[in-house]
């Protein structure tokens, strides 16, 4: 059960960013503040967190040479392989598209509400399809035409697009919130082929590095000598690098091994409904009804070909006989 939890938790944590970020906003801090606080803070956290693992490994490793003899430091070994620099590179390239997804995503909620930037967001589900089906050249099975269909639906309702119009919402605002999308898509396909053999707390600590020296590039961060760092800044950039950069790639590393990336998969979905509900308790955004029917279709689609498989593997596993 707690494997199930950390996951949840883990996703509920990515759910409260664009509200910190439109507070930033409120307080009169611009994107390149915003994101590189959050990234700096990211950076802090997910290397200390690297070298700790490293130093418990070594103190682990010690224990089990005095009791086993070498066998425990060569196993210690093989979890902490010396990376060469071609796969830190790697690892920072895979890192890049995050970065990418904060400013279009973070931008987007200067024109269009928090509550619609996020399910916009969500819109990765059907991009990572599309890309992976124009990829591998193959057309997409029934149920997956059918949770695109979900999806679309769903989306057209929880966007409020069916009672206000389309017009009442910025174009400007909406192709940010895609082009996140698209661009968290993209991280989803490539970071899970980065170096998979690195140990997880290494993998995120060099993802992050190489995320960080593209903000740099981007954004040069004055505002660690303008003395703007110690303003209210800091507490944005603290409380979106914990619950951004931190928390969720623990967490999900600590639950997702145990529970199955399809389940995770579902019940990464909840990050959906915890940003909608905080912009309406937090940020006043009014969600309708009919809004909120539409963000459960838009659950209910992501879940579907996750369900779908669980379902297929129970009824092979059963259908199998006990007795070869």
């Amino acid at each position: 059960m707690k494997y199930y939890l950390s996951v949840l938790a883990g996703a509920m944590s990515y759910g409260i960013l664009s509200t910190i970020v439109v507070l930033a906003y409120g307080q009169g801090y611009q994107l390149g503040e915003v994101v590189g606080t959050q990234l700096i803070t990211g950076f802090i956290l997910s290397w200390m967190l690297a070298l700790y693992t490293r130093f418990r490994a070594g103190r682990r490793t010690k224990r089990g040479i005095q009791r086993n003899g070498n066998s425990a430091s060569a196993s210690a070994s093989t979890v902490f392989t010396r990376l060469t620099w071609k796969q830190r590179l790697l690892l920072m390239a895979a890192g890049t598209p995050t970065v990418i997804t904060g400013l279009v995503y973070y931008q987007s909620l200067r024109y269009i509400p928090a509550s619609l930037a996020i399910i916009l967001l969500f819109q990765f589900t059907w991009i990572s399809v599309l890309i992976q089906a124009i990829s591998k050249r193959q057309r997409p099975d029934k149920v997956t035409f059918l949770t695109l269909l979900i999806l679309f639906g769903g989306t057209l309702l929880a966007a409020g697009f069916l009672e206000q119009g389309l017009g009442e919402f910025s174009g400007l605002g909406i192709a940010l919130g895609l082009m996140a999308a698209v661009s968290y898509s993209l991280f989803v396909l490539f970071s899970g082929k980065a170096v998979p053999s690195a140990h997880p707390a290494f993998r995120s600590a060099w993802m992050v590095t190489g995320g960080l020296i593209l903000l740099c590039i981007l954004f040069p961060p004055t505002f660690l000598f303008n003395g703007l760092i110690w303003s209210q800044l800091l507490v944005f950039g603290l409380l979106l690098g914990f619950f951004g950069a931190f928390i969720p790639p623990v967490l999900f590393a600590i639950g997702v091994p145990h529970i199955g990336g399809d389940m995770a998969g579902i019940l990464g979905a909840v990050e959906l409904p915890v940003a909608v509900l905080l912009s309406s308790i937090v940020l006043h955004e009014h969600v309708s009804g009919l809004q909120w029917i539409g963000v459960i279709i838009v659950l209910i689609g992501v879940a579907l070909p996750e369900l779908y498989k669980l379902r297929m593997r129970r009824s092979q596993s059963r259908s199998r006989p006990l007795y070869s």
